[in-house]
Parts: C-alpha cells; sequence; structure tokens
C-alpha cells in the first residue's frame, strides 16, 4: 500500500480492514454497525478499497493439518542474480505454494508451502523446487506450530 493510499485511510476505514481481516464473511450491516456508519458508506468504502487495490480479495482462514496438509515449512532460496520473474512463475505453478516473497539479505526468496506430509515435501523441495535452474540453494526450515495474527477489535 502506498504512502497515499494509507493517508486516504482514514479511522473507520482502518477499523473496517479490521473487521474484515477477522472475518471476511461480515455482512455489510454486521460492519456498518459495528463502524457506527451507515450501510450505504460501509458498502461505498469497502468497494472503494476494493477498486484501489486496498483490499486484494477476501479468503478463509485454513487449519492446513485439518485440511490434510499436515506439513509446513518455510523454505529459502538462493536465486540467480535478475532471474526473479521466471523463477516466480516456475514457483506459483508449484503444489502447496501458500506465499511467495523476494526478499534481502542472506537468500533471495522466501517460500511458505504446505503439504501433505513429510514424503510430499521432501518431493516438492528436491525434485521440483532444486531442478528448477535458476535456484542456486535452498533451506527448508519446518514449521512446528502455527498463530495467525488477528487484528484486535
Amino acid at each position: 500500500m502506498s504512502a497515499e493510499q494509507m493517508s486516504r485511510l482514514d479511522r473507520v476505514d482502518r477499523a473496517i480492514l479490521r473487521l474484515l481481516q477477522q472475518d471476511g464473511r461480515a455482512s455489510i450491516r454486521s460492519v456498518a454497525e459495528r463502524v457506527h456508519v451507515s450501510r450505504a458508506n460501509a458498502y461505498a468504502r469497502i468497494s472503494r478499497m476494493v477498486e484501489d487495490g486496498i483490499i486484494r480479495g477476501f479468503t478463509a482462514r485454513v487449519d492446513h493439518e485439518r485440511a490434510g496438509q499436515g506439513a509446513s515449512a518455510y523454505i529459502t532460496l538462493k536465486i540467480v542474480q535478475n532471474s526473479w520473474r521466471t523463477v516466480r512463475e516456475q514457483l506459483l505453478s508449484l503444489p502447496g505454494v501458500a506465499h511467495i516473497a523476494l526478499v534481502g539479505g542472506d537468500f533471495d526468496v522466501l517460500l511458505l508451502v504446505h503439504t501433505a506430509d513429510n514424503h510430499a515435501l521432501r518431493d516438492l523441495v528436491l525434485n521440483r523446487i532444486q531442478s528448477i535452474p535458476q535456484v542456486l540453494g535452498t533451506q527448508t526450515m519446518l514449521v512446528f506450530e502455527e498463530t495467525d495474527q488477528v487484528p484486535p477489535d
């Protein structure tokens, strides 16, 4: 989000965003009541934030273990310089990839992946990711427990 977009968000917009992050299925009526605006005003604000790309979509928070994805890991990648776009496109096609970030520091890319089990995770890392020609090296960190940060009321 740009500094200009942040400056356009007032207290009510930020309250709406917090509510939708807590419950993306909240009705317009419920949101309007909780932030003390009319339904039309809440609807217009949400629509504007969607159109401006501030709200990129609505999604469900998933318990990956209960959903049959019992192994989660963060995987760091070192990649060939200037190959980010190519690598990103290949990573997007892999099963179980939940998040991809280009980062600065000791490695270039950080992935969050969810797989059925450690065997599937091993296959993903050793056979799929490490076979991408621009990937120079990987490091895998198993996730033992996760906690999603939900914005406070």
